[in-house]
């Protein structure tokens, strides 16, 4: 089965978003990050989001055969990611993710862009780009940070720390831990009750944490992390750990 975004506009004005790649436990390629991009695109009657993932796993990152080494336009692999994630983020329609099974890399980020999270019993979350040998984005570490804190953030990313449905409750990653009916009925509970306020006071409200929250870099800032992560991308050991990844076994990194 080809991957797929399953978008429902349902009764009330609250859109549901369905990753579907069965293959991949819902991993995000070009094609299915492109139509995600498209379903975001703001509508009058759009009110609150639910994203979810098909079957037993929310998202399992980004297909790795996608995250290459840089264009030779200076492209990174992961550019068009960072941004439809920055388009969830700041979307003035509030978001919920509704977290089951594998919340992993791309996946993790997708749910800690959305504004609320609800997770089942079989929930977990892993962010492994230093097991990949790459640099992750400061748009997704800054989200993070602000959800977990700097020590928290620093043990996912840094470790590749597995959580499960508890742990992330108590580090505040997922808002609630609900047995999978549960978790479900809960997360259109809330979608329904965001897209029953009045858009114009939410999508406002909304706007303003996400100012406050924000503590823009320089472009001297922008220009050096941009130049780690094209490093980290072009590198032998992003070559190796991805290779480890989809063989199954520990990497062997040089530090090339």
């Amino acid at each position: 089965m080809e991957p797929s975004l399953e978008v429902e506009d349902r009764e009330g004005g609250v859109r549901v978003l369905t990753l579907r790649n069965p293959a991949r436990r819902n991993a995000l390629d070009d094609a299915l990050l492109a139509r995600l991009d498209a379903a975001l695109e703001p509508a009058p009657h759009v009110r609150a989001l639910l994203v979810r993932g098909a079957g037993e796993h929310f998202c399992a990152g980004y297909d790795l055969s996608h995250l290459g080494p840089p264009g030779a336009d200076g492209r990174l692999p992961d550019d068009a990611l960072v941004a439809c994630l920055l388009k969830l983020e700041r979307h003035p329609a509030p978001s919920v993710a509704l977290v089951r099974g594998a919340a992993v890399g791309a996946g993790f980020d997708l749910a800690v862009a959305c504004d609320f999270r609800i997770g089942g019993p079989d929930a977990f979350f892993i962010m492994p780009p230093a097991r990949l040998g790459i640099v992750y984005s400061p748009e997704g570490l800054a989200r993070a940070a602000r959800l977990v804190g700097f020590a928290h953030a620093k043990q996912l990313f840094l470790t590749a720390r597995r959580l499960d449905c508890q742990d992330a409750l108590s580090w505040g990653l997922l808002d609630e831990c609900l047995e999978a009916e549960a978790a479900e009925a809960r997360a259109l509970a809330l979608c329904a009750t965001l897209a029953g306020h009045a858009p114009k006071a939410v999508s406002g409200m909304k706007a303003v944490f996400g100012l406050l929250a924000r503590s823009p870099l320089s472009a001297e800032d922008l220009g050096h992390v941009r130049a780690l992560r094209s490093e980290a991308f072009a590198s032998e050991d992003a070559k190796e750990g991805r290779a480890s990844f989809l063989e199954k076994r520990a990497p062997r990194f040089t530090g090339r």
